[in-house]
C-alpha cells in the first residue's frame, strides 16, 4: 500500500469512518510538524473520544508555537478527563518550560487521578527543579499510580534532596513502584542511593533487580 498523501489524508480526516480518520493521523507521522498540525486541528473536537486522544498525542509529538497553547487549553478546559489526561503528557513531550504552572494547577485542582499522573509525569518531562514540592506531595497520593509517575519524575528532575523520602518505597509489596524507585535512584548520586540499589538487585523480582543493577552501572560509571 503506497502512503498516503497530505491531500489524501485531509480526505481520510473528513471521513465518517472513524477508523479512516485514525489511520489518517497515524499517516502524518512521516510529515514536518508544519504541515501535520493544521490536519491534526481537524479533529481535535471529533466526535470519537479515541481519534482525539490520538490528535492530542501527536500534538506532543509534532511541535509548532501553536501547539502549547491549544494543549493547555484542552488541560484546563476539556470535560473529558481522558483528554486533560493526554494534554498534560503531550505537554510533557513538548518540554516547553512554560508548562510548568499549568502542570502544577492541574496537579493540584484537577479531581481524576489519571490526570494528576500524567501532569506528574509530565512535570519529570520537563526536567524542571521546581517540580520538586509538588511531586514531594504527589508521594503521599493515595494511588499507586501517581506514586509511581512522582518516584520516576523525581529521577528525571535528578532530586537528590528526594532520596530520604522515596527510600521507604524500597519495602512497597507493588513491585512496579519498587522498578521506578530503581530506575530513578540511578539518577540521583549518593551513598544512600547505591545502598539501596544493592538491596534491590536482589530483589525476587527479575524486572526490580535488573532495573537496579542498570542503576548500579550507571553511578558506578559516574564515579559514585
Amino acid at each position: 500500500m503506497n502512503p498516503l498523501t497530505l491531500k489524501q489524508i485531509s480526505e481520510h480526516l473528513d471521513s465518517e469512518n472513524s477508523r479512516d480518520r485514525m489511520i489518517a493521523l497515524a499517516s502524518l507521522r512521516k510529515f514536518p510538524a508544519d504541515d501535520a498540525v493544521p490536519l491534526i486541528k481537524k479533529v481535535l473536537d471529533d466526535q470519537s473520544l479515541q481519534v482525539r486522544s490520538m490528535a492530542v498525542f501527536a500534538l506532543g509529538v509534532k511541535q509548532t508555537d501553536e501547539c502549547y497553547p491549544i494543549l493547555v487549553r484542552l488541560l484546563e478546559t476539556d470535560p473529558d478527563y481522558g483528554i486533560r489526561a493526554d494534554a498534560a503528557g503531550a505537554l510533557g513531550y513538548l518540554e516547553d518550560r512554560r508548562a510548568f504552572e499549568p502542570l502544577v494547577r492541574a496537579f493540584y485542582e484537577d479531581t481524576d487521578w489519571l490526570v494528576r499522573f500524567s501532569a506528574a509525569v509530565a512535570l519529570g518531562n520537563l526536567k524542571d527543579p521546581r517540580a520538586h514540592d509538588v511531586l514531594m506531595k504527589a508521594l503521599d497520593s493515595e494511588e499507586v499510580v501517581v506514586q509511581q509517575g512522582a518516584i520516576a519524575a523525581l529521577g528525571e528532575i535528578k532530586s537528590i534532596a528526594s532520596v530520604d523520602r522515596i527510600l521507604r518505597f524500597a519495602q512497597s509489596e507493588d513491585w512496579l513502584i519498587r522498578q521506578r524507585l530503581a530506575e530513578a535512584l540511578g539518577h540521583l548520586p549518593s551513598e544512600k542511593s547505591v545502598s539501596a540499589l544493592k538491596y534491590l538487585a536482589k530483589d525476587a523480582h527479575w524486572q526490580v533487580a535488573e532495573a537496579a543493577s542498570i542503576s548500579l552501572q550507571r553511578l558506578d560509571e559516574a564515579g559514585i
